[in-house]
Order: C-alpha cells, then sequence, then structure tokens
C-alpha cells in the first residue's frame, strides 16, 4: 500500500500572510488551526497554504478540511460534506470511532503514535476505506509507525533531505505526497464541493493526479530549461540522494501490474485504454522505467533518427468569436503585453509570407489562427487558392477541425462537401488542433461553445476517408488528468485503426500565465515536468504500431525541453515554425523561431542522427550522424 505524507504546521492560532508564505516556501502546504477566522483563512490562502480547522463553528468561514471528534465529523456529514474532507480524531471507544469513520466515509482517521495498532484495526475492517494518520518527527519514528499499520503521516519543519531517506527506507515507489485531501479527488468533485478561493488554492498544489507538486518554478512556456538532472528523468523529488542518483535498470523492481503492462507492451501487445490510465498515474521510478520502454520501442520503430521541417506558421488573425479558457491567443490580458492589438491579415500578406517561407528554405506552411466572426468557409478557400497559385510547390498544413467545422456551416455544406473544395484549393493535410483534450466532461468546462469530441473525429475521418492525412495533438496540464488522457488517446487509436491517416503525435503543454482560465483561478499552472515525459512515453508505448512518429514542442518546453524528451520517445522535433504566435500570446517565452542549425545540433546533442523531412514524414536530406553518448 502506498503511504502519503502531508508537510502541514499545526496548532497555529494566528496566522499572516507573511508567515504563511514563509512556511510555503520552506515546503509547507497546510496549516492546521483549532479555529478559522476570516483574516487566518485570507493570510494562510495568500501565502499559499491550505486551511484546515478542528472546529465546525457555523460561524467560522469554511476551511477546506476538518479534523474533528467522531461526533463533530458525524454532523458534518449529516450538513454535506464529503468525506474527503473530514479526518476523524481518534478519541472514544472504539465503536463510537469506527461508527463516525464509517458513516462519514472520512479519508483520515488521525491517531497518535501510542494507538496505531488500535486505529490499524478499524482501518482494515471490511469495507472501511480510512487511513491511519499520524505526526511522526523523525525518520526512525515515521518507519515504526508505518510497520505498525500507519498509512499517513504528518510532518512538520522536515527537510527534504529526510523526507528522501525516509523515502528510500520505504519500498521503492510507495511514498507519496498529498495535500490538505487525498490524492485522487477528482475536479469536478473539488470543483462542486470547494468555494472559488479553496478551489484556487488546491489547484495549485497539485498535479493532474491530485497529488501535491513537486517544488520547483519551472513550468512550460518559461524562459528556464526544465531542472532536471542529466541522468534522469523524473523530477518528483528534489534532495540530493534523488538528483544525484541514476535510475533503476529495467522493469524487474516494478510492482507486478505495471510490469506485466510493459513486458506485453515490449512483447507487441498495446496495452487497454485502462491500462493507459494506470501508466499515467506513475511516479518517480515508474516514470523513468516507462520512459525507458518508450525510449525502446521509439528504436525500434525509427532508429537514432530524428526529424524535423522548415515551416512557417501563418496565424492570420488573433480574433476570435469562441470562448476557450485556454487561449490567450485571441484575448491575452493586456496586462502582459502579450497580444497587442487585433490583427487580420490580408491575403496579399499571407501569400507574401508563404513566397518568403519558400525562398528561405520551407516546405510547408502551418494556418492557423483565431475563427473571425466575419469569416466563412470562403476565406480558408481563398487563402489555399491565392498560396497555392503564388507558391505552388508549398505544402499547406491547415485549417484545424474546428474551422473545417465553421467552414462547413458558414457555406451552407456538409463536411466531406467543404472537404473536398478545400482539396481541390491546394490543402495538403490538416493539423490535429483544436483537439486539446478529447473528453466531453472536460471541454465542457475548458472549451464549452467549441466542437464536441465526437464531431471532432468525424471530420479528421472524413478527411482521411477523401486522402487528406493529419497530424493529431492533446493540450494537457490544466483541469485534464490520468482520466482524460487515457480516453483521449484511445478516441486517437479508434480513429488511426479506421482510416490509418494520422502522421504524428504531438503533445502541447498547457502555457498558464497568460491563459483566462488560470488567471480565473480555475486551472492547475501547467503540468509538471514528470507529467510532460509521461505524455510523450505513454503515447509511444499506446500508439505503438499506430502512428510512428511522436514530436516534442521545442516552442513550450525550449530546444532542451525537448532534447530530454528524445529519451522518452520522441523522434521528431517538429518545426522552425518562424512566425509562431499563439503560445507566445499564453506567456511561452522561447521564441518564434529555431533555425534549422539549432534543431540539428539539438539532436546531435541527444546522440541521434538529425534528418530534414516534410509535413508527411518523407526524409528530404539526412545529415551525418551524430557521435554516440556515453
Amino acid at each position: 500500500m502506498k503511504v502519503t505524507f502531508c508537510q502541514v504546521r499545526p496548532g497555529v492560532d494566528e496566522i499572516t500572510e507573511i508567515w504563511a508564505t514563509t512556511r510555503r516556501n520552506e515546503g509547507t502546504l497546510v496549516a492546521e488551526l483549532a479555529t478559522l477566522g476570516r483574516a487566518a483563512r485570507a493570510a494562510s490562502l495568500a501565502g499559499g497554504l491550505l486551511p484546515v480547522s478542528s472546529s465546525a463553528d457555523h460561524d467560522d468561514p469554511e476551511p477546506i478540511a476538518w479534523v474533528v471528534e467522531p461526533r463533530v465529523a458525524l454532523e458534518l456529514s449529516n450538513a454535506g460534506i464529503p468525506g474527503w474532507r473530514i479526518t476523524v480524531q481518534d478519541e472514544g471507544s472504539t465503536e463510537s470511532v469506527l461508527d463516525a469513520v464509517t458513516r462519514t466515509g472520512a479519508a483520515f482517521l488521525r491517531t497518535g503514535r501510542s494507538r496505531i495498532r488500535r486505529a490499524a484495526e478499524i482501518a482494515t475492517l471490511p469495507a472501511v476505506q480510512t487511513r491511519v494518520s499520524v505526526f511522526v518527527d523523525t525518520v526512525e519514528e515515521a518507519l515504526a509507525a508505518v510497520s505498525e499499520g500507519a498509512t499517513d503521516l504528518m510532518l512538520r519543519g522536515w527537510d527534504r533531505e529526510s523526507i528522501g531517506e525516509l523515502r528510500d527506507e520505504l519500498a521503492a515507489g510507495r511514498l507519496v505526497e498529498r495535500t490538505a485531501v487525498p490524492p485522487g479527488i477528482g475536479l469536478e468533485a473539488a470543483r462542486a464541493a470547494l468555494d472559488r478561493e479553496l478551489f484556487t488554492a488546491y489547484l495549485k498544489q497539485v498535479d493532474g493526479s491530485g497529488v501535491a507538486r513537486p517544488r520547483y518554478d519551472w513550468a512550460p512556456g518559461q524562459p528556464a530549461d526544465p531542472p532536471v538532472p542529466a541522468q534522469r528523468l523524473s523530477l518528483e523529488w528534489g534532495d540530493a540522494a534523488w538528483t544525484g542518483a541514476r535510475p533503476a535498470a529495467g522493469i524487474d523492481e516494478l510492482a507486478p501490474g505495471l510490469r506485466r503492462v510493459l513486458t506485453r507492451s515490449l512483447a507487441g501487445t498495446a496495452p487497454t485504454r485502462d491500462e493507459v490510465e494506470r501508466l499515467f498515474l506513475a511516479r518517480g521510478h515508474e516514470v523513468e522505467a516507462i520512459a525507458s520502454v518508450a525510449d525502446e520501442l521509439r528504436k525500434r520503430r525509427n532508429g537514432d533518427v530524428v526529424t524535423y521541417v522548415i515551416n512557417r506558421n501563418i496565424n492570420y488573425t488573433n480574433q476570435c468569436y469562441f470562448r476557450c479558457g485556454f487561449c490567450a491567443f485571441s484575448k491575452g490580458p493586456r496586462s502582459l503585453n502579450l497580444r497587442g492589438d487585433p490583427y487580420l491579415l490580408s491575403l496579399d500578406e499571407v501569400a507574401a509570407r508563404s513566397r518568403e517561407a519558400w525562398e528561405r528554405g520551407a516546405t510547408e506552411v502551418t494556418l492557423q489562427g483565431g475563427i473571425h466572426p466575419d469569416f466563412t468557409g470562403d476565406f480558408y478557400v481563398h487563402v489555399a487558392e491565392l498560396i497555392k497559385a503564388s507558391v505552388p510547390e508549398m505544402h499547406i498544413h491547415g485549417f484545424t477541425p474546428l474551422e473545417v467545422w465553421q467552414g462547413a456551416e458558414t457555406t451552407g455544406s456538409t463536411v466531406p462537401e467543404f472537404l473536398a473544395r478545400l482539396k481541390q484549393a491546394g490543402l495538403g493535410t490538416l493539423p490535429g488542433t483544436a483537439a486539446e483534450i478529447l473528453d466531453d466532461d472536460v471541454r465542457l468546462h475548458l472549451c464549452p461553445d467549441k466542437i464536441r469530441t465526437a464531431e471532432w473525429a468525424y471530420v479528421m475521418i472524413t478527411a482521411h476517408e477523401m486522402g487528406l492525412r493529419s497530424t493529431s495533438t492533446i493540450m494537457f496540464g490544466h483541469i485534464d488528468g490520468p482520466r482524460s488522457w487515457a480516453n483521449h488517446l484511445e478516441v486517437l487509436r479508434d480513429i488511426q485503426r479506421r482510416t490509418g491517416g494520422i502522421t504524428e503525435f504531438v503533445p502541447l503543454p498547457f502555457v498558464h500565465m497568460g491563459a483566462p482560465i488560470y488567471l480565473r483561478g480555475r486551472s492547475r499552472p501547467g503540468p509538471t515536468w514528470d507529467e510532460v515525459v509521461l505524455i510523450h512515453a505513454v503515447a509511444r508505448i499506446a500508439l505503438d504500431g499506430l502512428v510512428d512518429n511522436i514530436q516534442a514542442s521545442w516552442v513550450k518546453l525550449g530546444l532542451t525541453g525537448g532534447r530530454r524528451l528524445l529519451d522518452a520517445g520522441c523522434n521528431d522535433m517538429g518545426g522552425t515554425l518562424m512566425d509562431e504566435n499563439i503560445s507566445r500570446a499564453a506567456g511561452a517565452e522561447h521564441g518564434q523561431l529555431a533555425t534549422p542549425e539549432e534543431l540539428e545540433a539539438t539532436i546531435r546533442a541527444a546522440g541521434r542522427t538529425p534528418a530534414r523531412r516534410n509535413t508527411v514524414y518523407e526524409i528530404i536530406e539526412r545529415s551525418e550522424a551524430a557521435p554516440r553518448r556515453n
């Protein structure tokens, strides 16, 4: 069984924002107060701590969770508080404690070190789901508590080296950090139960699995490289014992279920949808083992060649009548000075940029932009016709399924009829964007007025059946998680088994800094680095034999971040992307252009062989082999 731990400051009488900020910087996530006044709650949240109360006074503002005696726990439950927000104090008779735990569904049973065994007897009764929680002050006390049946440890003032020592004393992968509530709470449940301020503070502390986020400042889009040691791929821990060690070789030390999934994958049997979700729940050593399997599958499919394409992005307008919560491009905040004034390129300017791209060696123009309120499908057709008239040999990679759907709707035609017009006008392939997360439960909150999953799939299947190939994407790290990621990959596998029309899979990490949904406090601050690794690696495993090419997005991650993912199943570095504006509008600072020389140097630094390709992965030019890495 996993052992969870929470870094908490208990018994606090008064809180200031400075105190809370200082504790947060030390690693604490939770402040536990006897009573929670409005000023204390405000100071706690402002400093980044989640407030927990041991009082259920109706005059107090709500904490995120309560630690209370059995009688009060029952009162909270009767008032509609879900069990994941309740910790029952181990006070009174066994019968009263058991009654409170079972009737409330309390997440934790808080006990003292001398009563762990009794609490464990309660927690291990049939149909009881609670975890035995206890304060421990040393590694020795923690190990003794776990041996007696504790499964949740409360830590006050521990440094990360001591936590690392505890992790290494337990079985690999057993220790997991939580926030004020247990891991695995779905965002739907948290959104329904917590007020806006608590929900925002909770989102800032957790990853997609509801586990506490690692304590580093890096996020996709920031100018700094991911702080990953050269010999590791997981950043789950920050202590020297972790960062200075090498990953365990092979998969033999993994839990049996995970080991079976990876063994079958290496033997050519794809994981099921539920097994894909299990892969996405991996942590630490498991992440690195999954990446190593993905890298082996990459080697079998692609060898050591890493491709790129010389292309230009033409974002023809930043005006859009859709209201996607993640998008800062069409309505970026003026305070970040990212978007500038609304614009709409003329058709002549689009043609001129295409000619210039061709003269600079590009073989592809990628057409993407907002859905301008004045656009009809005729605009997209005219753009393609004009580019082909100006640069006949240029490959047009353009018009997402959303644009195709809207183009058909505004011209009074069917999707097949409109796609036929685009193909006739010169369209070569479709980008797989506008996918975001192909899970309608997430789309409801992320992009509610956008096309639904089935509509996106319908456009893609129709295009493929007409001979138009496409890429595929996922945009992750906001209000999504392992369940929705697995659903997304299952949609892509279904499409690819039907048509075989997808050329590549491109994970796009959510850049949060300028995104409206984050600025409103309704999303996480992007994915963690381990989630970035997992998305790419699990995709390689899940799509093996269906989609041969997995791309690393240097625009979101930087060239160094992209290079690290070449060890996690990726075989493509994307394009030069002259004038990429969409990521920049969200706050990404990695630039709008990578030269072929920079991409090739990045590929060689990974010990791989660069090759320039076209849009459909035909090799145009192969460079000399890179020197082998030691």
